[in-house]
C-alpha cells in the first residue's frame, strides 16, 4: 500500500486534484449540454430535465459515500486502520445492493417520473431515452461514487482527478461520433449521448476498481463484502442518512422549482439550463474547498485536535468566500458572449446575463453552506444541517420561488431572489452553529 501522512497535507494539496476532479465531471454536463446545443434546443432542454431527475437519485446512492469519507477519515485520524479498511467494504457492498434496485425502477418507470415533472410531450420521448440509459446503468455511478469516497479518505485525490479526466476524454469524444456524425457514422443525438456518458463510466470504474486495490489494498473479490456488520453500518448511517436527507430535501425543491419554470415554457428551461451550466464554473470552487476541508476535518476529530479543526473550516470558508465572489463578478460581466456559446437566441441571453448578475449576490451565500456542513458532517453532527434545510427549503425558498416567479410574474428572476433567500438564511445558521461548537462531542471513531 502507497502510504500518505495526512498530517502533511495541506488543504491545498488536498484540494487542487479535487478542484480539477469536480471540473471535468461537471464538465461531462457541460460537454453534453454544449454539444447538444449545436443539434437542437429542445434536445437540451430534454437532458436538462432528465438530469434533475438523475441527481436526486445520486443523492441516494451519495448518503453512503458521505458516510464513508466522514468515518474513514475519522478511524485514519485516530490510527484505527483496520477499522477504517472495514467501512470501505461495507459501504461499497451497501451502495451496490441499493444502487441495483433503484436503477432497475429508474429504467422501468422512466416515462411516468418525467410526467410527474410536468414535461411536455414534445420532450419526453428524448428526455425518456436518457433517463432509461444513464438511470438504468446508474448504479456504475454508486460504485464509482463510494470507490472515489474511500481513495479521498486515504489522501489519494490525485488518483481520482487522473481518472476523471481519462473519462471526460472518452465522454467527449463519444459525444461527437455521436452528434456529428463524422465518417459516415449515423447521428444519434440524444441516445448517443446517453450512451457516451455510460461508456465513459464503466471504463473509469475499472480503473478506480485497480486503483483502490493498488493503493489500500482492497480486492473487489473479498470475502469481507459480505460481512456487513451492524456497528459500522449504523455509524454509516449515523452520517450518511441525514445528509441525504438535506441532500434530498434540496433536490426535491428544486424538482417543485423546475416545474414552476416548465409553467413558463420551454425557452425558460432552457435558459435555467444553460444558466446553471455556467454557475457550475463558480460552485466547483466552494465543493473543492468544502470537500478537502472534511477530509481534513474528519482526521482533525478522530485524532481529537478540535482546535485545529474550527480554524480549519474557518479559514476555508474566508477563501470560499474570497475566491466564489470574483468569479461570479467575471462570469456575470462576461456572461452574454458566455452563453452566446450555447445559445444564439437573443431572449435567452439577456434572461440568463441578468441571473448571472444576481449570481454575484447567491454564491457567496451558497459557499456558507457548502464549506460548514461539510465541516460539520466531518464531526459527526449530521443532523442540524437536515432540519434548518427543510426549514428554508420549503419555508422560505418554494413559497418565494412560487409568488415571485409565477404569481407576480417575474419569471426567472424571482426564482433566482428564492436561491439567494434560501442560500443566505440557511448560511448564516451555519456559521452560528459552527461557532457554537456544539460538533465537538459528535466524534464517530472513539
Amino acid at each position: 500500500m502507497k502510504k500518505t501522512n495526512m498530517q502533511n497535507l495541506s488543504l491545498f494539496s488536498l484540494t487542487w486534484p479535487i478542484f480539477i476532479e469536480v471540473s471535468l465531471y461537471m464538465l461531462m454536463g457541460n460537454a453534453d449540454t454544449l454539444m447538444l446545443s449545436q443539434y437542437s434546443d429542445n434536445s437540451v432542454a430534454a437532458v436538462g430535465v432528465s438530469n434533475q431527475m438523475l441527481n436526486l437519485i445520486i443523492v441516494m446512492f451519495g448518503f453512503i459515500a458521505t458516510g464513508t469519507t466522514v468515518v474513514i477519515s475519522q478511524y485514519l485520524g485516530a490510527k484505527q486502520k483496520a477499522k477504517a479498511m472495514k467501512i470501505g467494504y461495507i459501504s461499497i457492498s451497501a451502495n451496490l445492493i441499493i444502487s441495483l434496485f433503484i436503477s432497475t425502477a429508474i429504467y422501468l418507470f422512466a416515462e411516468p417520473l418525467l410526467l410527474m415533472m410536468g414535461l411536455s410531450e414534445k420532450l419526453l420521448n428524448e428526455a425518456a431515452v436518457f433517463l432509461k440509459i444513464v438511470g438504468g446503468l446508474a448504479f456504475i455511478q454508486a460504485l464509482i461514487m463510494t470507490f472515489s469516497a474511500i481513495l479521498k479518505s486515504y489522501g489519494f485525490t490525485k488518483d481520482m482527478m487522473a481518472v476523471t479526466i481519462g473519462m471526460n476524454m472518452l465522454n467527449i469524444t463519444g459525444n461527437y461520433f455521436a452528434i456529428f456524425g463524422p465518417f459516415g457514422l449515423p447521428v444519434l443525438g440524444v441516445t448517443g449521448v446517453a450512451l457516451s456518458t455510460s461508456i465513459s463510466r464503466i471504463l473509469g470504474l475499472v480503473v478506480i476498481i485497480f486503483l483502490v486495490k493498488k493503493r489500500i489494498g482492497m480486492t473487489f473479490l473479498s470475502k469481507q463484502f459480505f460481512l456487513i456488520k451492524k456497528e459500522y453500518l449504523k455509524k454509516l448511517l449515523k452520517i450518511g442518512i441525514p445528509s441525504a436527507g438535506e441532500q434530498l430535501s434540496y433536490n426535491a425543491s428544486q424538482m417543485i422549482i423546475t416545474y414552476f419554470i416548465t409553467l413558463l415554457g420551454a425557452q425558460a428551461l432552457t435558459t435555467k439550463v444553460y444558466t446553471q451550466n455556467l454557475m457550475m464554473l463558480i460552485m466547483l470552487f466552494g465543493i473543492a474547498i468544502s470537500q478537502g476541508t472534511q477530509i481534513l476535518i474528519g482526521h482533525y476529530i478522530g485524532a481529537k485536535q478540535f482546535n485545529a479543526a474550527y480554524s480549519r473550516c474557518l479559514k476555508s470558508l474566508w477563501w470560499a468566500l474570497a475566491v466564489t465572489t470574483v468569479t461570479s463578478f467575471l462570469l456575470a460581466v462576461f456572461s452574454k458572449p458566455l452563453i452566446g456559446i450555447f445559445s444564439s437566441n437573443s431572449e435567452i441571453i439577456a434572461t440568463a446575463s441578468l441571473l448571472m448578475f444576481m449570481t454575484i449576490i447567491l454564491e457567496p451565500g451558497r459557499s456558507f453552506n457548502v464549506i460548514i456542513i461539510n465541516s460539520l458532517r466531518a464531526a459527526g453532527d449530521a443532523k442540524f444541517p437536515v432540519y434548518m434545510a427543510i426549514i428554508s427549503m420549503w419555508g422560505i425558498g418554494l413559497p418565494i420561488a412560487y409568488i415571485f416567479g409565477i404569481h407576480l410574474n417575474l419569471g426567472l428572476a424571482g426564482i433566482w431572489f428564492s436561491f439567494i433567500a434560501d442560500e443566505w438564511v440557511r448560511g448564516i445558521l451555519m456559521y452560528r452553529r459552527w461557532r457554537s461548537k456544539i460538533w465537538i462531542e459528535k466524534g464517530l471513531a472513539a
